[in-house]
């Protein structure tokens, strides 16, 4: 496995190489047509009328096994194997990543649109799960003189490079007063150059080393290895070519969301995208499945070219397909960038990798977190990338762009003064900015200047306080606010921080009573009640009583519908208990005792319950509550025989109406 593992190193260590590619770099406002990479959004509505990128590289490395310190790799001298820092564990990691963009623009097409077209090489290489004793013995090519056995356990190794050819679209598909919210997409035609990938399932590796012979000594492997690709890498890494039948299609998806307090300068950029969204099929392919259970010489290991040779020659292979599916190394990224102060910036981005590590031929990015300040102008951009990448920890670096050119890294200051530094990235590119500018034709001198209007909204852009959003002149020229997105304006809106119903002028409706029943449908607004009677309160059996009690001591005067002054006192109380039960009706009823002709008392009865009634309604009861009738002798409740049955049956009754 010597072979495979140093061409992951050779790699990370030679070719240019996207995990997070220009970190720090990708959220300058004038990162153009690199900036579509990280976010096919990000390029609408940008600074720029065109951004031709001439040639641009980025190349990253993480890994858990390797702590160096970075200029000791200046020295000729140096050997990676002998004098770096081992971390050696039984779940070691590498990932290397490399892209190249060559020939590549961006360019406005109209005020809300943008088109990106661009090309790129690329080169990505994974190991995930390696015993990093194992390791270890591999790269040295088993020189430690000693034997040993470990287990090497499922590990899974992927390497591919390929050329993408790009388009990117994006729009402004929301503007508002102060929001503004972009969609982007990237369609990717995908040429594959060479892929290979090994995927182990319970390996071990015994070591015996004979001491007086080392050429005698064995290597004892057990499990499984599956081993594919389209090219032996290591054997033909000079001579990789591109392959007509190897291609593939890929997307890169992304939205993006600015809050504008002011015209032209966002306080907030909020941004989502998912990336390298496909695969590549490289047809020209073999895969072999290898059944390690065997025992071969030291010799036979360091004598072959090409871990696909040595497999070939000493181990049993069956042949499962000749066509390999790389999967892309599918990403989510999530960015905030805040405007401080001026032209002083703080951004805080998220890389997440989207993709299940241990399946076969697929490759991975490195987790990572970052923080960057960062200093931006037109023509200069200064950033200071704080970052957390998954393998390597945390480092810092250090970034510029002046016009035409940039470079930076995210790890370069940590790179110099650690001496166990596990990881490195750097990027650099040339380009051809062509910044937006505002073209102002010379006025003739006998020609009055024309003041501008660019929204046509008819307030003049001196005086228009939103001269890009077109707006009434009673409120300076703005859309008016709906603070409490209430749906009434705050110009309409009684209580433009509350939100409320147009009905009642943006306002909650009251519940003044505190019943739980508002207002609106609360028939007593002002006095507690339930729902069940419509928010009032309702009156209960002991109150019809005291009611009639009272209508029992009404006294008329003898044959007549006239009160007795000893009445009024009583006939108050009845108006002050009605008043309790404002929606509540009431029928009140007259009756006779026997003397006298049966029409006298019908008449007689009937006069006298509205007499009660008339009395009520006078003091403040609402007609609408009342009804009065009268029965006459018809329904006595005593015998009329007697003076004290009598007495009773000439009565007053109230009852309730329900």
């Amino acid at each position: 496995m010597k072979k495979l593992i140093i061409f992951v190193l050779v790699m990370a260590g030679v070719l240019p190489l996207k995990a997070q590619s220009y970190l720090g770099y990708f959220h300058d406002n004038y990162a153009g047509v690199q900036s579509v990479l990280f976010n096919p959004a990000s390029i609408a509505g940008s600074n720029f009328r065109a951004d031709i990128n001439l040639f641009s590289a980025s190349i990253t490395g993480t890994n858990d096994y390797y702590g160096i310190r970075a200029t000791d790799l200046l020295k000729s001298s140096y050997d990676l194997e002998t004098q770096a820092k081992l971390f050696a564990s039984e779940s070691n990691n590498f990932i290397a990543n490399s892209d190249v963009m060559g020939p590549s623009v961006m360019f406005s097409i109209a005020p809300k649109h943008s088109l990106a077209v661009f090309t790129r090489g690329r080169a990505v290489a994974n190991i995930h799960n390696i015993n990093g004793e194992v390791f270890r013995e591999l790269s040295s090519d088993f020189d430690s003189n000693k034997s040993f056995s470990l287990e090497a356990g499922n590990f899974n190794i992927t390497a591919s490079s390929w050329a993408e050819l790009g388009v990117s679209y994006a729009t402004l598909f929301l503007n508002t007063n102060r929001h503004l919210l972009k969609g982007g997409v990237t369609l990717k035609y995908l040429q594959g150059i060479a892929n290979n990938y090994t995927k182990g399932n319970n390996v071990t590796v015994a070591y015996t080393n004979f001491a007086a012979n080392p050429l005698l000594s064995t290597i004892t492997t057990t499990g499984e290895l599956t081993y594919g690709g389209n090219e032996d890498f290591h054997e033909n890494f000079d001579n990789l070519k591109f392959n007509s039948d190897s291609n593939g299609v890929g997307a890169d998806l992304g939205v993006v969301y600015e809050y504008r307090p002011s015209e032209n300068k966002y306080k907030i950029r909020l941004g989502l995208s998912v990336t390298d969204i496909g695969s590549i099929t490289f047809k020209e392919a073999s895969q072999k499945l290898y059944n390690l259970n065997q025992t071969v010489s030291q010799a036979q290991y360091q004598e072959a070219n090409s871990i696909g040779e040595f497999l070939e020659a000493n181990y049993t292979a069956t042949e499962t397909t000749a066509i390999a599916k790389y999967v892309l190394p599918t990403a989510v990224h999530a960015n905030a960038d805040w405007n401080v102060y001026g032209k002083y910036y703080l951004n805080l981005n998220g890389d997440v990798n989207a993709n299940k590590r241990t399946k076969l031929n697929t490759s991975a990015i490195a987790n990572t977190i970052s923080l960057t300040p960062r200093y931006e102008s037109k023509w200069f951009s200064a950033y200071l990338p704080l970052n957390y990448m998954e393998y390597r920890g945390f480092q810092a670096g250090l970034g510029f762009r002046a016009g035409p050119l940039f470079i930076g890294s995210g790890s370069v200051i940590t790179n110099l003064i650690s001496d166990e530094s596990k990881g490195f990235d750097i990027h650099a590119g040339v380009k051809i900015p062509l910044y937006k500018k505002e073209t102002k034709e010379p006025e003739p001198a006998a020609v009055a200047k024309v003041e501008p209007d660019t929204d046509k909204d008819g307030v003049l852009d001196k005086n228009d306080t939103c001269p890009m959003i077109a707006g009434p002149k009673e409120n300076n020229g703005c859309p008016w606010d709906d603070s409490d997105d209430d749906g009434v304006l705050d110009k309409d809106d009684k209580c433009p921080t509350v939100s409320g119903p147009a009905k009642n002028n943006g306002c909650p409706w009251p519940d003044s009573d505190g019943d739980g029943i508002l207002d609106k449908e609360d028939k007593c607004p002002e006095v507690k009640g339930t729902k069940a009677n419509n928010g009032c309160p309702e009156i209960s059996e002991e109150v019809i009583k005291k009611l009639n009690d009272y209508a029992k001591t009404i006294l008329f005067n003898s044959t007549k519908a006239t009160f007795q002054e000893q009445t009024y006192p009583i006939l108050q109380s009845m108006v002050a208990i009605l008043k309790e039960y404002p929606a509540s009706h009431f029928s009140i009823e007259g009756h006779t005792d026997s003397d006298g002709t049966d029409a006298a008392n019908q008449t007689l009865s009937e006069n006298r319950a509205g007499a009660v009634k008339a009395y009520l309604i006078e003091n403040g009861i609402s007609s609408s509550r009342l009804t009065s009738a009268g029965f006459g002798e018809s329904k006595p409740i005593a015998s009329n025989k007697t003076k004290a049955g009598k007495a009773q049956n000439r009565r007053v009754e109230v009852k309730l109406v329900k």
